[in-house]
């Protein structure tokens, strides 16, 4: 195993060595899970991509912000301003 060194910036972040990017296929916005194993050792793992989002998940996203209504009073305050 070739061992290889990083700094951490001020900001406490980083640099992921190319290498080891490319063997394990690591890309901008991938996750990644810090898990201390010692006073000293840390382990990283990469967090498993989640499935994207389709259509089907969206269904009920709206419910959250706005109370279900049924569709004729929508179009009755649609048709207020046509008076």
């Amino acid at each position: 195993m070739k061992t290889m060194v990083t700094t951490v910036t001020e900001r406490g972040q980083v640099s992921i060595p190319a290498e080891i990017r490319e063997q394990l296929h690591i890309r901008p916005g991938q996750r990644l899970v810090w898990e201390q194993v010692s006073d000293s050792e840390c382990r990283v793992r990469l967090r498993p991509a989640l499935g994207a989002a389709g259509a089907v998940a969206m269904l009920g996203y709206a419910k959250r912000f706005r109370k279900a209504r049924p569709t004729r009073e929508w179009i009755a305050e649609l048709r207020e301003g046509d008076a």
